[in-house]
């Protein structure tokens, strides 16, 4: 696993001219050969070269009518005579796209910042951190999109953390949260992948109780140990947690109970319109009232109008974030007070 993690900060360059180093059991799955020159050949391995990235993606392309085989390569270096192991389809997905594979390395982001808002008090009370490229023409969620593809989502999830911390340290005051997402996924080994955050919070000098890391709406859990032990490593480092996107697979008391997150954020699905639609009321309902036997706070997410503002007040949700209250934006800014 420490592998996995040590691979988080760095990407090998892969070369303009190259060799592919593959299993020659490999291709008895196979219909027809890699449309690639052979270099060498024993009977464990099959060496091929390539002259170009374009040749290269060429002949994948071509090869089992485009259907990149999830295979794992060694690619040769001719340069440094150094090797690489890499998945085949991760290669490909690099070579095709290296304009993204340069913004996630370079880490060419910045953490935008939305209001995130005390209820009762109608006082903000912290910010949720979320990730913009510097690339006008580069939708964030192309960006994880693509890292998921090329094997760089633990790289690019380390990258907005610190993005999301460097925020926290330079424009938010002491006691002012900052919400950060983070994958499950990524983190293999908590005791060794996680001690990079903790270097990065020592580094910025930040109160490690204004932190909140938060189990971002795209995972999905399938392991409840794992994803336990790493939010007790974040406590005990004095951090808070949260979990998203309540009653999509993981809302139950029971795994509440489990997990113990200071926090539950309502996905704005169950918001729109709760004034009006009982369904939903009764859903909120349940929420506060199990969330308040285990002491967890509650946030509602998504919350565009008075009238659905209103009556989560009157429920006592304690926190809000939404439109409502100001967009995300590169600095902190006045929310708009319903």
């Amino acid at each position: 696993m420490r592998n996995n993690c040590l691979s988080c900060g760095t990407i090998f360059t892969v070369p303009d001219q190259g060799k592919l180093v593959i299993k020659e059991s490999y291709f008895n799955h196979f219909p027809k050969p890699l449309p690639l020159t052979v270099e060498d050949k024993d009977e464990v391995h099959t060496v091929f070269s390539y002259r170009s990235h374009e040749e290269l993606k060429g002949a994948l392309e071509q090869w089992n009518d485009g259907n990149i085989p999830h295979i794992r390569i060694h690619v040769l270096d001719p340069s440094t005579d150094r090797s690489h192991p890499i998945p085949l389809t991760h290669l490909y997905e690099r070579i095709t796209r290296p304009d993204l594979v340069s913004i996630i390395h370079k880490g060419e982001f910045q953490a935008h910042l939305q209001p995130i808002m005390d209820i009762k008090m109608k006082k903000v009370i912290g910010y949720e951190a979320l990730l913009r490229t510097n690339h006008a023409s580069i939708h964030p969620g192309e960006l994880f999109s693509f890292a998921s593809d090329a094997g760089l989502q633990s790289m690019l999830d380390q990258k907005a953390r610190r993005a999301a911390v460097k925020a926290k340290a330079e424009h938010l005051q002491k006691g002012e949260k900052i919400f950060i997402n983070f994958l499950p996924s990524t983190i293999y080994d908590p005791d060794f992948c996680l001690a990079h955050t903790f270097q990065m919070v020592k580094e910025y000098d930040v109160p490690s109780e204004d932190l909140v890391f938060e189990v971002v709406e795209t995972e999905r859990i399938t392991n409840v140990d794992h994803l336990k032990t790493i939010l007790e490593k974040y406590k005990a480092s004095g951090m808070k947690t949260a979990l998203d996107d309540v009653g999509a697979g993981y809302s139950s008391l029971e795994m509440l109970r489990l997990l113990q997150p200071d926090y539950v954020k309502i996905d704005r699905s169950y918001i729109q319109d709760c004034h009006i639609q009982p369904e939903k009321q009764s859903f909120l309902n349940q929420v506060m009232a199990d969330a308040g036997r285990l002491t967890i706070d509650v946030l509602a997410e998504g919350i565009e109008t008075p009238e659905e503002w209103n009556w989560l007040a009157a429920l006592g949700v304690h926190f809000g974030q939404g439109y409502l209250i100001g967009r995300p934006a590169p600095f902190p800014h006045a929310a708009i007070l319903p």
